[in-house]
């Protein structure tokens, strides 16, 4: 009799942490993190060929995947977005922010600005 008292009670306990594990594992991970750059570009082909390789493998070196990368845009409601868009996911907000402020990041937004209007934002998803 005592030896099925004991089982059972390392089974709850085991169950037991197992789920604080969980639970605490489930408490670190962070949301993702979405930038959306909304691009008006005034002279595209240097942009093309100057801007967009340099500013693209900055993103994806600092750990970012592209979601959209240009394609059709539809205003549903309200004003309708710019040109080009961009969508792309980060593993937190943190490294958004610092994908966008890297020094090489930033040497081909000096690029980018001088053929292009950029408005660029971030939020964060949700937990899948």
């Amino acid at each position: 009799m005592k030896m099925r008292y004991t089982v059972t009670l390392s089974i709850l306990a085991g169950v037991a942490v197992g789920a604080a594990a969980v639970q605490a594992l489930h408490a670190q991970a962070k949301p993702p993190a979405y930038v959306v750059a909304e691009i008006d570009v005034t002279n595209v082909e240097p942009y093309d060929k100057e801007y967009v390789p340099p500013a693209a493998k900055a993103i994806t070196d600092a750990g970012g995947k592209y979601v959209v990368r240009g394609g059709r845009t539809v205003a549903i409601f309200g004003q309708p977005p710019q040109p080009r868009i961009a969508v792309m996911v980060f593993e937190s907000m943190e490294k958004a922010n610092a994908a966008f402020e890297s020094s090489a990041y930033n040497e081909a937004k000096k690029i980018g600005d001088k053929y292009a209007k950029f408005r660029v934002y971030a939020v964060e998803g949700l937990l899948q």
